[in-house]
């Protein structure tokens, strides 16, 4: 396995990793803006009031979320057995 092969494998890594956990982190995120924003307007400083709602969209996300993320995984597995096969031969 050349250098090229190494990093190219690496890069195709870090592409699949940003999308699949990319939107739940992007949701995760703006949720959490929306909750501090609300906090901000009505002062109530309750540090628990941002873990429910955020847990409960973020487990909606990934039950919507989760065929796009499982194909993803699965296109990345399959370039990288058939680099693997490729190197056999």
């Amino acid at each position: 396995m050349t250098e090229v092969m190494v990093v190219e494998v690496g890069k195709d890594a870090i592409y699949t990793l940003l999308l699949v956990v990319g939107p739940l982190l992007l949701i995760a995120m703006i949720v959490g803006l929306l909750i501090s924003l609300f906090q901000t307007l009505t002062q109530i400083q309750e540090m628990t009031l941002v873990f429910v709602p955020k847990i409960l969209l973020v487990f909606l996300a990934l039950i919507f979320l989760l065929p796009f993320m499982i194909e993803q995984l699965r296109t990345f597995a399959n370039g990288l057995f058939d680099k693997i096969i490729g190197l056999g031969t």
